[in-house]
């Protein structure tokens, strides 16, 4: 079976590991002996709560959260959370504030890709707050209209006392990352921030969770993570929120805080045990396997070195082909991110030739987003070093055939 597949270069749902995806068929027909498939056992199983349990203690180990952060699993993806993490944190606001107006209520955005301005759009449809746009990438970028940089610190504007402050870490479309590495220019500026008080700062890292240790995990107030890049197929959506964001929204409510829908509310989630409803239980039970198979591998210290390796090699031969006009970048040099590569074929219809040699060789998923187009290459976990190097030796032959034609 495993010999008819492709190398998965897709940017979500990805790739997922062989062996996890060979043991995730045995439990769609029989969970842990059980006698009832993962799809079909109830929620509400000593089985299936006890393997919930183990998820958590998993995250939490293999990423060091703190007790005072609780991990929570839901649905509705990073696009979901756009939309909760406003409405728990607006409630929060106003039980801290009650004194205070809708306008007094500023949520402070980073804008660095399509994904964090997606966020502020939403932030702005659904009121109850000023946006207030900390810096906009696009005004530092070669055109003037590109996501393809990290501004530098400098830039940044916060407000004096947000509701939230929101970042996205890793924007898949658009290729740009901060830096997990604090004296990197693109690192996220943490140092800016007001260190006196439980600051209200929000990450989504849907593409990069799981493929390296989060930096500063415990100064955050939420982060939210999409399953399906790293670690388990489209359905869950992994929380870790600090216990002071955890609120009570009905009390909020009457103070003037938009009511918040029941399966939004983090303190359901948090007194429920994620189980308020039926969960996303397929999703859950790949996700543990994969990250049962990530500690077994030697866990985030192995992935954040192999994934390091991964992007330097795309990278090298990325500029080996800019190097003689082949090849464009998307992203500018010390932005670009780990877990997707992007960048243009230079020539007419050679995008299209570039994208069926990929795929004569077994390379699947290298198509750009629609929005921006040009070669997505997505490196998340399950992506192995030597599919990334049958990737790479393929870039080389393209550039050595049409260096040649263009000489």
């Amino acid at each position: 079976m495993a010999s008819e597949r492709v190398i998965n270069f897709g940017a979500g749902p990805s790739a997922l590991p062989v062996s996890v995806l060979e043991e995730a068929t045995q439990g769609l027909l029989n969970f842990q002996g059980t006698g009832i498939g993962i799809a079909e056992i109830s929620h509400r199983s000593k089985e299936f709560q006890a393997f919930i349990s183990n998820l958590e203690a998993s995250i939490r180990t293999q990423l060091d959260v703190p007790s005072t952060h609780h991990i929570l699993f839901t649905q509705g993806g990073g696009s979901g959370q756009f939309s909760a993490v406003v409405l728990n944190m607006l409630a929060r606001y106003r039980l801290l504030h009650p004194e205070r107006t809708a306008e007094d209520a500023v949520m402070d955005y980073v804008v660095t890709g399509s994904w964090s301005k997606k966020a502020a759009e939403e932030a702005r449809r659904l009121g109850g707050g000023r946006v207030n746009v900390v810096v906009d990438s696009r005004g530092h970028s070669k055109d003037g209209k590109a996501f393809d940089n990290i501004p530098p610190h400098d830039a940044f504007q916060f407000s004096e006392d947000p509701a939230l402050i929101y970042y996205c870490e890793n924007e898949t479309v658009d290729g740009v990352e901060f830096s997990h590495e604090e004296s990197s220019p693109a690192s996220f500026p943490f140092h800016l921030l007001k260190t006196d008080a439980l600051v209200p700062l929000v990450a989504d890292y849907s593409s990069s969770f799981m493929c390296r240790p989060i930096p500063r995990l415990a100064d955050h107030a939420i982060i939210y993570a999409g399953a399906q890049k790293n670690i388990g197929p489209a359905g869950l959506t992994i929380l870790i929120v600090r216990q002071d964001c955890i609120v009570d929204v009905d009390t909020a409510a009457k103070l003037g805080a938009a009511p918040v829908p029941i399966t939004m509310s983090y303190k359901t989630l948090a007194d429920s045990g994620s189980l308020y409803n039926t969960p996303s239980v397929l999703p859950i039970y790949i996700a543990g396997l994969v990250l049962d198979r990530m500690q077994r591998h030697g866990g985030l210290k192995h992935y954040e070195e192999t994934n390091r390796r991964k992007a330097l090699k795309v990278y090298d031969v990325l500029k080996e082909g800019e190097a003689v006009g082949i090849f464009r970048g998307k992203v500018q040099e010390g932005a670009g991110s780990w877990m997707n590569v992007v960048f243009e074929v230079v020539g007419a219809d050679a995008e299209k030739e570039f994208l069926d040699g990929a795929e004569k060789r077994g390379m699947k998923g290298l198509k750009g987003h629609r929005s921006v187009g040009g070669i997505r290459v997505s490196l998340y976990n399950a992506v192995t070093e030597q599919e990334v190097d049958q990737f790479v030796e393929y870039a080389r032959e393209f550039i050595k055939s049409h260096s040649t034609v263009q000489s």
